[in-house]
């Protein structure tokens, strides 16, 4: 008798993670020329999109959910790719991952990942570098980075959600899988950020202006005529290109949009391979290992310390518990905020000794910023961790309107039995629109 395979229809080369419908569009151009080479791709959209706006029409909520996946779809047909997920979880508007992997139902979304994983058996996951960075940020965009990171390292671990690996003991049982444990052999990251000199050199970087064989067209254009399916989110941008001639549309292409090409940061490699080769360098077909990544052992902890907590604590123990501390991430933290709201900076406070001790918090703020109270006391018992928050008023303005906003430093120093508990450091850029902290 023979024994079921997996299905080959569901088989593909790339699996790519991201939070809504359009956030595909940071790697089309690599996408239309990886389907060109034969390559079978497969997207993951962690929400439908339905807080995101609605340029092309009047509908909102759940309703623009509907027309997002639909668009979405489009958009991914247009590159020659059929194999669409959404995997369920709630659009967050917000910067903060924590918040986003809450309103996801983080542990459900994680499970329907790694059910995805196992089904289309990836060679190569790509999707958002998960770190908090000055730039759009999107809470979501991270919560992506961090799923997709967290199925890599369990879909191949017979032990995580052993019941998609287990096969039914009866016929028609309707809760055992019979999924198959599965290695995805690299993870590479694209960055939701700003800045770009940090994550030079990190990984591959690709031309966007050969000609497609399928479409001859150059893959920036095949990316560009998959991005106008998004109408509800880019109506107004979508509509101006066709008032624009071909020469036209490429000068704005080629200099805003993927000028130097289109970059990507490598993760993790479980075939070897140089870090700038091609995303597909050492990959073989056929299954391998499953690799639990190799932790290092945490620094050992001062018996009196303050720290950033939040996201900024969540990704340096992320970081480690995924053997990725070589990833970019900003030091000191950053964050972009709206002028004239409140910036909240969160506070572990850490106690290890006998003891209750008292910490005295103090700040440094730019000209013009001002704390909601002046210095703060906190105390915290014996051998525990205080969750502390300090507020800070941002001014209305970020200075000259002629001028691109510069980041400006915030510190929070702490005290404990009259001697240093630590000092915090937090770079902050006050823009004229920014997602809620």
């Amino acid at each position: 008798m023979r024994v079921p395979q997996a299905d080959e229809r569901y088989k593909v080369d790339i699996l790519v993670v991201v939070a809504h419908p359009d956030d595909e569009g940071a790697s089309t151009p690599y996408l239309a020329r990886a389907v060109d080479e034969g390559k079978r791709v497969a997207v993951a959209y962690g929400t439908r999109g339905s807080s995101g706006e609605n340029q092309a029409a009047a509908e909102n909520a759940a309703a623009l959910g509907d027309v997002r996946e639909i668009e979405a779809r489009r958009a991914n047909a247009v590159l020659g790719i059929d194999k669409v997920w959404f995997l369920g979880g709630a659009d967050t508007a917000s910067q903060d991952v924590l918040q986003s992997l809450a309103n996801w139902d983080h542990g459900k979304t994680l499970e329907n990942l790694v059910r995805i994983v196992r089904l289309t058996r990836p060679e190569v996951i790509l999707t958002f570098l998960p770190g908090t960075f000055i730039g759009e940020d999107h809470g979501d965009h991270q919560a992506a980075g961090v799923l997709a990171t967290e199925a890599f390292d369990l879909a191949g671990d017979p032990t995580a959600f052993p019941e998609q690996v287990a096969a039914p003991l009866r016929r028609l049982e309707p809760y055992l899988e019979n999924l198959r444990p599965w290695q995805p052999k690299k993870i590479y990251y694209f960055p939701d950020a700003d800045r770009e000199d940090i994550f030079q050199d990190k990984g591959p970087t690709y031309s966007v202006k050969e000609i497609s064989q399928s479409a001859k067209l150059p893959y920036w254009r095949v990316a560009l005529e998959s991005f106008r399916r998004h109408e509800t989110q880019a109506k107004n941008f979508i509509d101006s290109l066709s008032k624009m001639d071909e020469a036209q549309i490429e000068k704005l292409a080629t200099t805003d949009f993927w000028s130097s090409g289109i970059s990507f940061v490598l993760g993790k490699s479980l075939v070897g391979g140089k870090v700038t080769g091609d995303i597909f360098e050492g990959i073989t077909p056929g299954a391998i290992p499953f690799a639990r990544p190799e932790v290092d052992a945490a620094a050992p902890e001062p018996e009196v310390s303050a720290e950033l907590a939040g996201p900024w604590a969540f990704y340096a123990e992320f970081r480690r518990a995924h053997a990725l501390t070589h990833l970019p991430h900003p030091e000191p933290p950053e964050i972009a905020l709206q002028a004239g709201t409140t910036l909240v900076i969160p506070i572990w406070l850490r106690n290890q000794t006998a003891e209750s001790r008292e910490f005295i918090l103090s700040l440094s703020l730019p000209t013009g910023w001002t704390a909601q109270s002046g210095t703060v006391k906190f105390l915290v018992g014996a051998k525990q961790t205080g969750a502390a928050r300090i507020e800070v008023n941002l001014p209305e303005s970020n200075g000259s309107a002629s001028q691109k906003p510069e980041p400006k430093e915030v510190t929070v120093r702490a005290e404990a039995a009259g001697q240093s508990a630590g000092e915090i450091k937090l770079r902050v850029e006050l823009r004229k629109r920014a997602l809620p902290e």
